[in-house]
């Protein structure tokens, strides 16, 4: 009996501590380590444009002509093979005034990895967009937004912010790749400050790019500035349109 119900406690037990670190590698307000960032100051009305992955050969491009057109600064959060494959095309969105990100090296999910391979990701990418030529500041994506404690002390420990998000207009598993739903969804949920994720480098994004001329007119019409990361957390260059 005792056996049966220690067996029965321990399940219980892992069954909690599973649940509670599925919650906390998912979690976009809060972090064991170091200082994480979902969202800026609510006193201007300002955003953050903030698009993962890539830099793509096929639709770079394409999305800085449509960030010309709207005056509107991005920050890419950037992956280091991407990056190895095409430092012109990085020294091209920094030349047009935009931010550049850390989204690790190969995209993994980083939980549950070694302290030499988080190291190995991160470290790797930021040389790969420093050798391209940027030299601005460099904030930290993790890749899906996971982490649960061995990235959060390495961040930590290197001075790194982690950069989430309070707007993901694509995460609906039902719609996630409809213009018009993503550009709705944004438009509705914006407030000052906001950080806004979407995913723009890849064939399969195609509703994303369709949506982005909307977005920045949308959020234009309503007063909204798009300002690069660190300026958002700096309140700098946050004026009404």
């Amino acid at each position: 009996m005792f056996i049966l119900r220690f067996f029965l406690a321990a399940l219980v037990a892992i069954s909690v501590i599973g649940t509670a670190a599925y919650f906390l590698s998912k979690s976009t307000r809060f972090q064991v380590f170091g200082e994480l960032v979902s969202r800026g100051s609510s006193q201007h009305p300002c955003v953050a444009l903030t698009l993962d992955d890539g830099p793509s050969p096929k639709y770079t491009a394409e999305v800085l002509d449509v960030l010309a057109n709207f005056d509107a600064k991005a920050t890419f959060f950037l992956t280091g093979q991407a990056v190895v494959a095409h430092p012109a095309l990085v020294a091209d969105i920094a030349a047009k005034g935009h931010e550049i990100g850390n989204h690790s090296f190969s995209h993994p999910r980083m939980v549950g990895m070694s302290q030499s391979r988080i190291e190995s990701e991160v470290e790797s990418t930021d040389r790969a967009i420093r050798a391209a030529g940027y030299t601005g500041p460099l904030h930290f994506r993790p890749p899906y937004g996971k982490r649960l404690l061995g990235l959060p002390y390495y961040l930590k420990k290197t001075n790194r912010l982690t950069v989430l998000w309070d707007i993901a207009p694509e995460t609906d598993p039902t719609n996630n790749s409809d213009a018009t739903e993503i550009t709705r969804r944004t438009l509705a949920d914006a407030k000052n400050g906001s950080i806004i994720l979407l995913h723009v480098m890849f064939v399969s994004r195609a509703g994303s790019r369709a949506a982005l001329p909307e977005i920045l007119a949308g959020l234009q019409a309503k007063g909204f500035t798009f300002v690069t990361l660190s300026d958002l957390l700096q309140h700098k260059n946050c004026v009404s349109t």
